[in-house]
C-alpha cells in the first residue's frame, strides 16, 4: 500500500520521512525491473541498511505526480510522504530522535559473578552485558529479560535501572541518537546456552575481574564497579526501582523510575 498526500505539480517527500521499507539487497536494483521498463528515467536509489530498509536522499528534479505515484507502485513497499499545507516552515516532527538500547547485568549475589558475553561482529570482541533493542511497547524491564535470554540462556528478572547512557552521532543508530540503559538482573538459572550467532563467548564473571580488566568497554567496568558498591554496601544504595503509576490523561499507566523513598 502507499500512502502519499500530493500538493499541484509536485510532491516534497520530508526529508525525515524518507524511510522506503523494502526487502532489497545492496547491489540490487532497488525498486525492481518491471518499474524500470515502464519509466524514462532510472529508478530511485537509495542506502540499504541492516533491516532491509531503503532510505532515499535524491530525488528526480523533473518527477511528476503521475510518474512519482507510478513509481511508487513499483516498489511493492510501504512508503509516506508528506507536504506542509499550512502557513510558514514545515513543523511536521521528524523521525524518531533516539533508539533505546538495553543491557541486562544479571547478578549472582551468592557469589559476585555477573553474566557477560563477548559480541561475535563487534570489531573489538570486549567483555558487556547482554542485550538489544527494545521493541516498540514493550518496557526496558521486559526487554533485558527477554535479551539475556535469548543471546544466552539464561532466565531471570527484572530488579532495578543502575544506569542511563545517551550517545549522539552513534555509527549504528541510522542518523538518531542512542539511549543505553542497563537494569540489574537477579538469576533465575544458571545454565549457560549462549546463541552462536550473536556471541563469541559467555561466561559468569567475577564482578573484581570485570572491573579490573582491560578486556571490556569503559561503560561495562564502570557499571561492574557500581554493582560492586551495591553488593558490598546495600543495592538500594544504586538501585532505581520502578513503580507503575497512572497516567492523567490517558488513563493508561507509565513507569517511573527513582531512588527508593526512606
Amino acid at each position: 500500500m502507499v500512502s502519499w498526500i500530493m500538493s499541484a505539480g509536485f510532491c516534497r517527500v520530508s526529508s525525515v520521512l524518507r524511510r522506503v521499507s523494502s526487502a532489497v539487497s545492496a547491489g540490487s536494483a532497488r525498486f525492481g525491473s518491471g518499474c524500470q521498463e515502464r519509466l524514462r528515467w532510472p529508478p530511485l536509489a537509495g542506502d540499504v541498511d541492516r533491516f532491509g530498509g531503503v532510505t532515499v536522499r535524491d530525488f528526480p528534479p523533473d518527477i511528476s505526480e503521475d510518474e512519482f505515484s507510478e513509481l511508487l507502485r513499483g516498489t511493492g513497499a510501504s512508503v509516506l510522504t508528506c507536504f506542509w499545507l499550512g502557513p510558514g516552515e514545515d513543523r511536521l516532527p521528524s523521525f524518531a530522535t533516539h533508539q533505546v538500547g538495553v543491557a541486562g547485568a544479571v547478578v549472582d549475589e551468592s557469589n559476585g559473578k555477573v553474566l557477560v558475553v563477548q559480541d561475535r561482529n563487534k570489531t573489538k570482541n570486549a567483555w558487556k552485558f547482554p542485550g538489544g533493542l527494545s521493541d516498540l511497547g514493550e518496557n526496558i524491564g521486559e526487554t533485558a529479560v527477554r535479551e539475556v535470554f535469548e543471546e544466552t540462556g539464561v532466565r531471570s528478572q527484572f530488579c532495578s535501572l543502575l544506569s542511563i547512557r545517551q550517545q549522539h552521532n552513534h555509527p549504528g543508530a541510522f542518523g538518531m541518537s542512542d539511549m543505553y540503559l542497563i537494569c540489574r538482573l537477579s538469576p533465575l538459572s544458571f545454565r549457560i546456552d549462549f546463541c552462536t550467532q550473536e556471541c563469541l563467548r559467555c561466561e559468569w564473571l567475577d564482578l573484581t575481574e570485570l572491573a579490573e580488566t582491560g578486556e571490556t568497554t569503559p561503560i561495562t567496568s564502570r557499571v561492574a564497579r557500581l554493582l560492586l558498591y551495591g553488593l558490598e554496601n546495600g543495592f538500594q544504595n544504586i538501585d532505581l526501582t520502578m513503580e507503575q503509576m497512572p497516567a492523567v490523561y490517558s488513563g493508561l499507566f507509565y513507569q517511573l523510575y527513582h531512588r527508593r523513598l526512606p
